[in-house]
């Protein structure tokens, strides 16, 4: 009779395996390694495009720090990467040298045709148990942004653009996003 092993992978022996190959992007999930592809060339501008405009908005206000696609632990046996992460000022303590160890104040997933389920449904999930207080989700292919706030533990449309819209979402209800922009070109 043979036995096979049932034990989990903790988040922090996750870690411990260093960086990803090249190409390849790994996260913890309920346990087990899980892999996703690159992004797409869609996913890549809308990334740099938000960023840019996050980052320039957040240190010029003292807000607190935007990072990209780091570790994030979500509980003893989960470990995501979100596409854009903020944490406020207060909270950066929860910012590790290897990862982020706690919740971030807001998540931003960029969808992927290999990415849509998951990001509107396991990683909605995860980040509304996980006391992420916002996440948004951004469509590339149908030029959509949907942003969400976490109210008596679950999340509630805060917002919500399309096209060439600008949209003003929490945790930044002063910073007009002009959705145009976000686009990659065609």
């Amino acid at each position: 009779m043979s036995t096979i092993s049932t034990i989990k992978m903790t988040a922090h022996q996750f870690l411990e395996l260093g960086e990803d190959p090249v190409g390849v992007r790994l996260e913890l999930v309920n346990g087990k390694v899980a892999v996703s592809p690159s992004p797409t060339p869609d996913h890549s501008y809308v990334d740099s495009m938000l960023r840019h405009l996050l980052i320039s908005h957040v240190k010029a206000r003292d807000l607190g720090q935007i990072y990209g696609d780091v570790d994030t632990i979500f509980g003893p046996h989960d470990v995501r990467r979100p596409d854009v992460i903020f944490f406020a000022k207060n909270r950066l303590h929860l910012i590790s040298n290897k990862a982020m160890e706690g919740p971030p104040d807001l998540c931003v997933e960029i969808l992927s045709p290999s990415s849509a389920k998951t990001d509107r449904a396991d990683r909605f999930e995860q980040y509304r148990g996980g006391g992420v207080g916002h996440y948004w989700i951004i469509d590339p292919d149908q030029r959509t942004v949907d942003g969400y706030k976490l109210q008596d533990g679950l999340y509630a449309l805060a917002g919500r653009g399309k096209a060439s819209d600008t949209v003003c979402l929490p945790p930044f209800p002063d910073l007009p996003i002009p959705l145009a922009e976000l686009w990659r070109p065609k």
